[in-house]
């Protein structure tokens, strides 16, 4: 058996955050509590939401004290704001930490017996819908407007806590490629490697399936033929709308049938040094997929050459790993992602520690291949220098 969860509405394409206001309306909203971070409103991105409730006549109020590994305080402080606003339903404008943000507090606020947060981590038995959530990306990477994931770090125990649940699922989703047209570089390259890390990982999750298969191998395809463009010049808007495309299709399978160690790995150098997560996922992508290939799923190899622009015509499957893995590390190496831990602030000494808390991720469950803390080690070890 086979489930599929996916949000309401989406709305794609540019100028698309216009229709927020109909949305509003044909809802019977009162006000809108704005999440959003302060980078987001200095460089006027927030400004080109706000015209749109003004021009309505919709109140809200802004909420922007969100981090980029969004913590359990920023969590806490905004549902007391959100109780203290009058609102009856959240906007979300950002990457996954405002989305993610944003839904925490909505999950908490219609189920107040998780206001700890940390009982949140996991699966978690909440047994109302989040408050409606308009979900706004500015990035092309996480596809939190379309997952049951969120994320959120427990800075006591530098833990990323992976939160998983459908009750936490934004009602519309609003994807409008020129919220993205400011995106530094950095930030293109890195959000949309995360992009590709969900797309791959989920293809050859033990779960997949072929609805999830015909999700990711399009998802790859996208992110091969626009990541460049997109990072080379922001305001191309074809390959600024294909990147948008690309990380809402790849949330759309990775929602549903997991992820790997890619993202185990990862969330504990979010943690324990604040390294922005789709840097992290980017880095160690091709590592993991050398490990992964030793696996059920390497005959999939050839399908991920094939998406990210490989002619695989008799190919054999060796060939096919080979190929996949020097096209994501050449995708990577041209776009300026890092390619050694030791380059972004890992300490070799914090190895272990980082090993043990990969492997008690809720995402090492859905790797292709067993793992153990031992191999987790010796992949940290690998990717270090």
């Amino acid at each position: 058996m086979y489930r599929i969860v996916l949000n309401e509405t989406s709305y794609f394409g540019a100028g698309c955050r216009s229709i927020i206001a109909d949305e509003v309306a044909k809802r019977g909203f009162k006000k809108a509590f704005f999440v959003t971070d302060k980078d987001l409103i200095k460089f006027g991105v927030a400004a080109k939401i706000e015209e749109v409730l003004n021009s309505a006549g919709i109140p809200y109020e802004i909420y922007s004290d969100v981090k980029a590994n969004p913590t359990i305080g920023n969590v806490q402080r905004g549902v007391e704001a959100y109780k203290a606003s009058g609102a009856d339903f959240i906007i979300a404008l950002g990457g996954g930490s405002s989305i993610d943000t944003a839904k925490a507090v909505g999950i908490i606020i219609n189920n107040p017996e998780f206001a700890d947060v940390r009982s949140l981590e996991g699966v978690a038995p909440t047994k109302h819908r989040a408050v409606p959530t308009f979900a706004i990306p500015t990035t092309a990477g996480t596809a939190a407007e379309v997952t049951i994931n969120y994320v959120i770090t427990d800075e006591e125990a530098k833990k990323k806590m992976v939160c998983v649940d459908p009750n936490d699922i934004p009602m519309c989703a609003i994807i409008d490629c020129e919220l993205m047209y400011s995106m530094p570089k950095g930030l293109t390259a890195a959000t949309g490697m995360d992009a590709l890390t969900h797309a791959i990982e989920s293809y050859i999750t033990p779960g997949a399936w072929t609805m999830s298969d015909m999700f990711e191998s399009k998802a790859i395809e996208l992110v091969a033929q626009h990541l460049k463009n997109a990072v080379d010049n922001g305001k191309d808007e074809v390959a600024r709308a294909g990147m948008a495309e690309a990380q809402y299709i790849a949330g759309m399978g990775f929602s549903n049938v997991g992820l790997g160690i890619v993202h185990s790995m990862a969330h504990p150098l979010g943690a324990f040094y604040d390294t922005p997560h789709g840097v992290a996922n980017a880095l160690l992508l091709p590592y993991v997929m050398e490990y992964n290939a030793d696996s059920p799923a390497r005959a999939k190899y050839l399908g991920i050459a094939k998406a990210m622009g490989i002619n695989t015509d008799g190919m054999s499957v060796d060939e096919g790993v080979k190929a996949a893995i020097d096209a994501v590390r050449s995708l990577s190496l041209s776009v300026g992602i890092p390619q050694h831990l030791c380059e972004i602030g890992v300490k070799k000494e914090d190895i272990p520690a980082l090993a043990v808390a990969a492997f008690n991720d809720v995402c090492t469950g859905g790797n292709p291949r067993p793992t153990s803390v031992e191999d987790i080690v010796k992949l940290y070890e690998t990717a270090y220098e």
